[in-house]
């Protein structure tokens, strides 16, 4: 069986507002058969931590466009994007470009 990992997500820009203000999460993932990627992350995300208003975070089953996904500093487009399979200690940063109400 595979080992939970620890991953951390940080919110910012804006972004940390729909998880009660937290910054930083520090997220021991629950074991599966399958590796986490980022499209089930999400998912466990909108279900566990996500405290209000899923839209400004979702769409569909991707972020909403103004929300800058970094894995380990690097843009998820070049990573895979949904694809991306998770590593144990990965950084995932998402910032909100977004601003106003």
């Amino acid at each position: 069986s595979r080992i939970s990992v620890v991953h951390c997500f940080h919110f910012r820009g804006g972004a940390e507002l729909l998880f009660d203000g937290v910054k930083k999460h520090q997220v021991t993932l629950p074991c599966q058969p399958e590796p986490w990627d980022i499209r089930n992350l999400l998912k466990w995300i909108k279900q566990n931590l996500l405290k209000e208003r899923p839209e400004l975070f979702m769409q569909g089953e991707s972020v909403r466009p103004g929300i800058l996904v970094l894995i380990n500093e690097a843009d998820w487009e070049l990573m895979g994007e949904l694809d991306y399979k998770l590593q144990d200690q990965d950084n995932v940063l998402f910032i909100s470009t977004l601003h106003g109400g």
